[in-house]
């Protein structure tokens, strides 16, 4: 910005002291002096004065004002005598060359070249460099380094330039000590710090960027609480602060204070139309006001009526429609909710400019975009266009103009982008009863600048050894469907518990697509190689399973899901069935698996479910399952018993059988203690059994209805979080292996 109290200074000292022109006098010759690099009649140019012109008072400041904008010179004074305007002036030098040391990182040193206002051959500015010191402090601030110090070193050359040096210190990062909640915040704090994205530092977080402070990931923070609190009915939420105090040695207390207010439920609805209208085409909205009526406010049921009015504007009847949302309060626990539909002016996409995409190709922008330069332009689906884009998750920041054209009756829209990193490394250990694990991945949302994610990871656990390379290219040649691909190979060692172990190589390819409203489809095609061992002491009807397997199977899922919301659902279910088809195999097996799950909220801090899984394997030709294939129920859902040491048993290996099924009914519990912020309780009754075993029916004699009841404990420990379940059986087989306490110990690094 020019530097307003010299200008200030210099218009009063000329005002007051150098002139004594009270009227207006013509200008019959203009004399410059001082520059060397700027010619007279730029300087005469940019001074916009005219010979023969009358010059008052005013137009000498304007005069000065018009000469400091152009920010080529310190210094400016102006004679005006006997009709000849004498203007002299001092150059300001000219940046040569700028350097920004100290930081060795692209992914902090390249905004900071961007966000400052001087530039390499551009005229140096005393107040536009200490103005870029304000800029750069603040965004090393932004990034974290709340101890960085930064100096300019000014470097004066022969012909009136200069060097431009930023000499910065990082020191170290802000540390996150401590995460605390305060206010009317309803939830526990243990909820609200698994719906923020900021963690504590603890010693042996060696890899994790999350528990740096930083002003990015705080406004993060705070729109993920607010969203979790609107989707779970508080609509006049207000995260009323997030600050963060130093308390020494490098480390911050990070508080949030939250007004959750009161809970809201949707009252009335109506939808305002244009009288020509017909109101059948909208029934699909009507629809959704039924069932929305006397349920909690949530934005994502706001977002799924919008979703409705979204795909009735992609049909060329209304496709230049818009609309606007009145929700009005009527009570202290009730909202009216009216959707104001009407159409707008018929205006067409001319041109989509994207800017500021250095790293992501612009094909991979656009895949995102539902308005494409010659359609029809539609602000609703242009502003989905632009979530798209936001929740791509490729963008620090996403910003649009649309400018029109009324003559064609056309617009352009300009997307500008700050791109941000997309890498992430990640590493996680777990500890408990049923075995220990380590598991360490690197993800990239953005590889090779075409918006595909890619993920490698590998697992180390008490049995076995995994690894993984996983891609998804999303739109895959504008198909609106993504192509899902992974890698993997499998080393499993269950010789003292099942008799066996294996290796296992697999290669998947396919796709995942929402054919329906809530209803998906996910096909694949997989290729595996197995080679199966067993132990000495397998019966021999397993060790004639020994060998190599090559199997090429079809698999496919549906999956529906109606519930409110994926975390911490409080009503709704979903319901999911994959089956698994041989396309070649040396073993031929038709592989089934169902799952069910309803959630209902009993009160404010209970959230009741019962669920329902069945899965069975079953061959397809003379050849037994092999053991590798055959079937166990999860720990999770059979509690109270040991996981693998039910159902069959050859020998003393647990076999597994051709059919589980199991059975849960839990809620969450009220706090027995409100001060324990970290800890919930819950409750639950399991059923289950495995059962089957084609090659050897006699071994079958252990089918029977397993089930147990206990209390679980989620304690969110400094360690991680820390699950405690306290079982006891009440019907049983004498050769199942009974677990009356287990725990489950996980962390991140």
């Amino acid at each position: 910005m020019i530097p307003f109290m010299r200008k200030f200074i210099y218009l009063f000292f000329i005002t007051f002291f150098c002139f004594s022109v009270s009227y207006a006098e013509k200008v019959t010759k203009i004399n410059v002096d001082g520059n060397k690099r700027i010619s007279d009649a730029t300087i005469i140019l940019f001074s916009d004065v005219l010979i023969d012109q009358d010059l008052t008072e005013d137009d000498l400041n304007e005069i000065l004002i018009n000469l400091y904008d152009t920010n080529f010179f310190n210094d400016v004074s102006l004679l005006f005598e006997k009709n000849i305007l004498s203007i002299k002036v001092s150059e300001n030098p000219i940046i040569q060359s700028i350097n920004i040391v100290g930081v060795k990182s692209k992914k902090y040193l390249d905004p900071l070249y961007e966000i400052i206002t001087m530039k390499e051959k551009s005229s140096y500015v005393k107040d536009f460099v200490n103005s870029d010191l304000s800029k750069i402090r603040n965004s090393l601030k932004f990034a974290g380094f709340y101890f960085s110090k930064v100096e300019i070193d000014i470097k004066e050359n022969t012909n009136n330039t200069i060097d431009l040096i930023y000499n910065i210190d990082l020191g170290e990062k802000a540390l996150i000590n401590n995460i605390d909640f305060t206010g009317n915040k309803i939830f526990k704090d243990k909820k609200l710090r698994n719906v923020i994205v900021s963690e504590e530092e603890k010693f042996w977080k060696i890899v994790s960027n999350k528990k740096y402070l930083n002003e990015k990931q705080i406004n993060l923070d705070t729109r993920l609480l607010k969203n979790y609190y609107l989707n779970n009915g508080y609509y006049d939420v207000v995260i009323e602060s997030s600050s963060a105090s130093f308390v020494g040695d490098d480390m911050f207390n990070l508080n949030f204070n939250i007004n959750a207010g009161n809970k809201y439920f949707f009252n009335n609805f109506d939808l305002i139309i244009p009288s020509d209208y017909d109101k059948k085409n909208f029934q699909m909205i009507y629809d959704k006001f039924e069932k929305l009526k006397g349920k909690s406010y949530s934005f994502n049921r706001v977002k799924d009526i919008l979703d409705e009015v979204d795909k009735i504007a992609l049909s060329k009847q209304y496709e230049f429609i818009n609309a606007s949302l009145d929700e009005t309060l009527i009570s202290s626990d009730k909202i009216d909710f009216t959707v104001i539909i009407n159409e707008s002016k018929k205006f067409y996409v001319n041109r989509i400019n994207i800017i500021g995409n250095d790293i992501t190709n612009e094909r991979a922008i656009r895949d995102m975009l539902i308005v494409d330069e010659g359609d029809p332009f539609n602000e609703l689906l242009n502003n989905k266009s632009i979530n798209n884009i936001k929740s791509s998750g490729l963008f620090g920041k996403v910003d649009f103009t649309v400018k029109n054209d009324e003559e064609l009756l056309k617009k352009n829209i300009d997307i500008k982008l700050v791109e941000q990193p997309t890498g992430e490394i990640s590493a996680g250990a777990g500890f408990g009863t049923s075995g220990k694990s380590f598991t360490a991945g690197i993800k990239e949302r953005n590889f090779n600048g075409n918006g595909v994610g890619l993920d490698t990871n590998f697992t180390i656990g008490t049995n076995s050894i995994q690894g993984a390379i996983n891609f998804q290219i999303p739109n895959y040649k504008y198909s609106d469907k993504s192509l899902n691909g992974d890698l993997s190979r499998t080393d499993a060692d269950f010789l003292s518990t099942a008799g066996y172990k294996n290796k296992l190589n697999r290669a998947a390819i396919g796709t995942s697509f929402e054919q329906r409203e809530n209803f998906y489809f996910s096909p694949n095609i997989i290729l595996e190689y197995e080679k199966l061992e067993t132990s000495s002491t397998a019966s021999s009807n397993l060790k004639k399973q020994e060998g190599d397997y090559y199997n090429i199977n079809f698999e496919y899922g549906l999956f529906y899901d109606v519930r409110d919301q994926s975390y911490a659902p409080t009503e709704g279910y979903y319901s999911s069935f994959r089956q698994e088809v041989p396309l070649y195999s040396n073993s031929y097996s038709l592989v089934n698996t169902y799952e069910y799950k309803v959630f209902n909220q009993i009160s404010e801090e209970m959230i009741g479910s019962i669920s329902f899984y069945a899965k069975s394997i079953n061959s397809l030709g003379d050849k037994d399952i092999r053991v590798s294939e055959r079937i166990n129920l999860p720990g999770k859902k059979l509690r109270g018993f040991e996981a693998g040491k039910i159902g069959p048993k050859d020998k003393t290996d647990y076999v597994g059988g051709n059919y589980a099924s199991a059975v849960t009914v839990a809620t969450t519990l009220p706090s027995f203690l409100p001060d324990l912020q970290s800890i919930d309780f819950g409750l639950f009754i399991d059923a289950g059994n495995v059962w089957g075993v084609d090659y050897d029916s006699s071994l079958d004699n252990s089918s029977k209805i397993r089930s147990s009841t206990g209390f679980t404990i989620d304690w969110l420990t400094p360690i991680g979080p820390l699950n405690f379940v306290l079982s006891q059986p009440i019907t049983k087989n004498s050769s199942d292996v009974i677990e009356n306490f287990r725990f489950d110990l996980g962390t991140t690094f």
